[in-house]
Parts: structure tokens; sequence; C-alpha cells
């Protein structure tokens, strides 16, 4: 009965401060719908009470007269989140938390420049192998109990190289261990001049380096901590970020709370973040992160769900008259080329027994369907159909004028089947195309466009586990693909087809000695007018092979609560948070 009487008390409790916030009539929903689990697992009554100490805490300044109203973000992340450790940010779903709670020593800007972060400078040796970077000296780490007197310390040039070495070290089995592959020195990579001196040292010129120190596995973090907690450091996160830890109850709640020592200031010298708090949910379905939406308690949604996408958008993608004023649109260009890829390893006997081995017939395909139609009733005009090359829009890099790709010319796929000795498709034989279930319908449409050209296309749906098997093993002939940016150089699209790669990245096995010998000249290339210009011959060389069929450059696509200002996109899709504010 102690469970009981606790319970209902818990709940009671809840009521009385529900119409304080939405916040606390959702931790009385929940309450109720998981009185039977308290009742039959005691443990759960601890759970409970945590989570709405820490709806309470967040609203403790609305129940104080005379204290501001606390400005807290939320959104709701459908994919769950695996870890708060840097080192295995390895997708979207941890990369937005990590990015709140911890610096990079450089990081992009709204256009994708890298300026300074946790370094407020740096310079290249003449050989330029060696970057040397001029740390900030009024950076500290979040407050945690690893530290004497549980005060967070000074962050120094020491924690840099710790954190780049915790990610090559094996035991530590990051995921982002590849960052750092065949391109730092074999011997001492990373030193610490003085406190305030980080140096690495690069087995090879390589310019894009400073896009990967961007990357939120190169976020620093506190030796003293990683080591008090071990594997449980995922969940006891401890960085120099604008938001700070507070709680998480896995598959329910995460908090953050605002750093009130954050080093940055807005260009008025107002500290920075101006968000109290951050909340994130973890509901598993996008129809109810929708309603919560409309309901007002998440903040944005991230990208729109098909089920509901003709609800909001017209097919031109702009929203319905009945939803204008109720929500904002933001969309932006992403850093992420949806294709279709192709094996042309002729020495693969998959190929040598295949029409596509033949550069014409890859090219009647590029031709033979239309990329306006498919995006306008697919997507509802959101991304731009790829008729440009393989580096997506939104790259500093990307010029449409200067790289020529496919555009629909059924007459000109007609002709090049018929140079290729398949006039109107006649003896050409069925081509296999792998795909997933999120991208049947557009495979179906492809195939319905390319069969009035001649070309004969069977669609297979697997899982995508048996998918990325197939195309690393070169298995797969004619697949499907994206390839979503890690860092922001057209560098990183253009690696995907550099001989020397294997696959992954380099699924198609395209071989090009020219291809590669500019790869490698834009490598040592540190003027960027002149390295887009290479990075343009290599893009327009690629396409005019055809190794790949561009589809579409994605975007990002926000729907926001009128109420929050200050938000940003940008093409990496971080969430960007520091300069964020809510209206009350």
């Amino acid at each position: 009965m102690k469970i009981h009487k606790n319970s209902y008390k818990l709940q009671a409790t809840s009521y009385k401060y529900a119409y304080l916030s939405p916040w606390l009539a959702a931790c009385s929903l929940w309450l109720a719908a998981h009185r039977s689990r308290l009742t039959a697992h005691r443990s759960q009554l601890t759970a409970c009470s945590l989570k709405l100490a820490a709806c309470s805490f967040l609203l403790a300044a609305c129940s104080s007269p005379g204290v501001e109203k606390r400005t807290v973000f939320r959104y709701n992340e459908k994919d769950g989140i695996a870890s708060l450790d840097p080192a295995f940010a390895k997708n979207r779903s941890i990369m937005w938390p990590i990015h709140q709670l911890y610096n990079t020593l450089v990081e992009a800007d709204d256009d994708l420049r890298i300026v300074p972060a946790l370094a407020r400078s740096w310079e290249v040796s003449p050989d330029k192998r060696t970057w040397t970077f001029h740390l900030r000296t009024d950076v500290f780490f979040h407050d945690n109990e690893a530290f004497p007197g549980g005060k967070g310390r000074r962050m120094v040039a020491g924690d840099v190289v710790y954190s780049f070495s915790r990610i090559i070290d094996k035991s530590t089995a990051s995921s982002g261990a590849w960052i750092f592959n065949e391109r730092i020195a074999p011997s001492a990579p990373f030193t610490a001049i003085d406190d305030s001196t980080f140096q690495l040292k690069l087995v090879n010129p390589f310019n894009p380096i400073l896009g990967i120190l961007s990357m939120e596995y190169c976020s620093v973090v506190p030796k003293e901590v990683v080591q008090l907690y071990g594997k449980d450091f995922r969940s006891h996160p401890c960085g120099t970020g604008p938001f700070r830890f507070k709680s998480w109850e896995e598959g329910q709640a995460l908090i953050f709370l605002k750093n009130e020592r954050y080093f940055e200031k807005d260009s008025a010298g107002h500290s920075l973040p101006y968000l109290d708090a951050v909340k994130i949910s973890f509901f598993d379905e996008k129809a109810t992160e929708f309603l919560l939406f409309r309901q007002g308690k998440l903040d944005f949604i991230n990208e729109i769900d098909p089920s509901f996408k003709d609800e909001v958008l017209s097919k031109r993608g702009e929203l319905k008259p009945q939803w204008k004023g109720k929500i904002i649109l933001s969309t932006h260009p992403y850093l992420n080329t949806e294709y279709l890829g192709i094996l042309i390893d002729t020495a693969n006997p998959l190929v040598q027994n295949s029409p596509l081995k033949l550069r014409a017939v890859r090219q009647a395909i590029n031709y033979g369907f239309d990329r306006r139609k498919m995006m306008l009733y697919l997507r509802n005009s959101l991304g731009t159909p790829a008729e440009s090359g393989f580096v997506p829009a939104g790259l500093p890099s990307f010029d449409s004028a200067l790289v020529k790709g496919y555009h629909y010319d059924p007459a000109k796929a007609r002709k090049l089947l018929a140079d290729a000795g398949y006039p109107e498709g006649r003896g050409l034989p069925s081509i296999h195309l792998l795909t997933i279930s999120d991208y049947a319908d557009f495979a179906s449409f492809i195939v319905r466009e390319l069969e009035d050209v001649g070309l004969k296309i069977q669609v297979e749906v697997v899982q995508k586990s048996l998918l990325l098997e197939q195309t690393a093993q070169s298995k797969a002939l004619f697949f499907r693909g994206s390839w979503i940016a890690d860092y922001p150089d057209a560098e990183n699209y253009l690696s995907v087809f550099y001989s020397r790669n294997p696959a992954p990245p380099n699924y198609t096995r395209y071989h090009d000695a020219i291809f590669d010998q500019l790869y490698e000249q834009a490598l040592l290339e540190n003027n960027d007018t002149a390295r887009y210009a290479l990075y343009r011959k290599m893009d327009q060389r690629l396409i005019d092979a055809a190794p790949v069929v561009p589809l579409w450059y994605d975007e990002v696509i926000r729907m926001v609560d009128p109420r929050v200002k200050g938000f940003r996109p940008n093409a990496l899709n971080l969430l960007e948070l520091r300069t964020v504010n809510i209206n009350q």
C-alpha cells in the first residue's frame, strides 16, 4: 500500500502544479498511465520522483511571485539517443545533444566557413603538415564531482590531446576513429606545447582538416570525468558547451540547463545562451510528435513525415492557408545528395555481364526520367532536383552554371541506347535495382519513366542493413544511396570516388587516374578559389562518366512555433540553440 500512497501523492502534486505549465500536466498523465507499473515495480517510483522533481525544478521560477518565467526549448527525438559521449556521435540524434554540451576547436558558421571556437586562432607550417592552435583561456568545464570541490576547472591544451587520442584509442572503440585514418603523423600527432597551445601533425598536407576538427567527434572532454564514469560517461556527460547536463530518464526525458559560465557572448556583449533549459522527449511516432507540436508542447519538428506532408504543404512546398500564422516553415539547403549508384568495376563478373558497364546506358538512365516532376509530386518540392554534379547545393564550391549534370531528355536517352546497340531498348536485358522501403515510391516513379525510353528496371526492396552489406562487398550492381556530409567541404563528397578509397566510401569502385590526380592536387591547395575550381573539374569528370544517378540535393525542413526567435537552420542540420529565445 505504501507505493499506492506515494503514487497518489505524486499525482496530487502534479495536479497542483498543472496549471503552471503543460509540462507538469504531461507528468501527471505519464504517472497515471504507468500506475500499474509503479505498483508492480517499486523501483519505478524513484524514476517518477526524479521526473517530477526535474519538471518542478524547471518551473520553480513560475511558482515564485516576481520571478521571470524560465525559457525552455522542447523537441522530440523519435529515434532515441544512444549516447551523450562525443566519441560515438555517429548520427544526427546523438550529434544534436552533443552540440549543446560540448565545443570543438573550430566550428562551421551559418555560411559553412570555419571559424574559431575553443581555438582563438591557428596557423599552418610552410610544409602544411603542422597545425598550431592557440586556445582560449576563459573556458571552463561544467561542474562535476570528478573535479576538486565539484567545481569545473579550466580547459587546457592537454584536454585536446586527451580527447583526440581517445578517439583513435582502440579500447574506446569510437565510431569516429576513421576521421584521422592515414591523416595524422604516426608518432606524436597531438601535442600540448603549453596550456593554451595545441599542435596537430599530419602525415601529408590535408587542407580539409579544419572541417574534420569541427565535427562533434572532436569535442573536448575532461579526462577526470571520463575516467570516473568509464562506460557510463555516455550518461554522465561533461563538456564546455552552452548547456550542462541535468537529468536523463532514458526513453522518457532528457534535460539540459543553461551553463552560467559559458564563454561566448553575442554582438551586444550579452552572455549566451539565452535559453534557461532544453527538454528532449522520446515519443517514437511522428504522428504523436506532430500532435504535441500543434498543442504547443514542442517548439519545432525536424522534417515533415510523408503521412501528413500533403495536409500541411502544397505541391510547391508552401504552407497551406490554414497553417499560415500557426507554423513557421523553415527550409535551407542540407548537405545530403540522394542518388542511385552503379557498380562500374569491369573486373567484377556482375559488371562484365551487365549493360551498365557501358557509359551510354548509364547516361541514358540519367536523361531518362524527370527529376523536377519527381520532386513536385513525391517531395512537395522539398529539395532541389540534382541536375548538376554529385556535390550538393549549400557548399561554397557548388555552382550549377559550371558543373553541368543531366536534365530530362527522353530523346537523348533513346539515342544513347541506340548508340550502345539497344535501339528502343531492343535486346537490352532487365536491370536490377536495390532500394529500401522508404524510397520505394521514388524507385517506382523512375522505373515507369525509364520504361518509356526502352529501359527495363526491376526493383527489389531490401532491409537497409542488407543493402549496406551488399554495397560494401561490391555485390550490388545498381542501388539506392545517399551521402550526408561529415564536414563542410566538397572533398568529403569527392573522396567517395577516389580510387584509393575502398567501399565504403567508394561503393561504385570508380577509378580514373585524372580524377585522382586532381583530387590529390586539391588537398595541397590552400587558396579557396583555386581549390573550388579543382573540385568542379572533378565533379564534372565524375558526372560525365555517370557511375551515379543524382536524384536531388536535400533541404533542412523544419516546422517551428512562431514564439521561437533566433532559430537558424544550417546546411549541416545541426541544432543550434545558443542564440535561440522564446517569447513568453
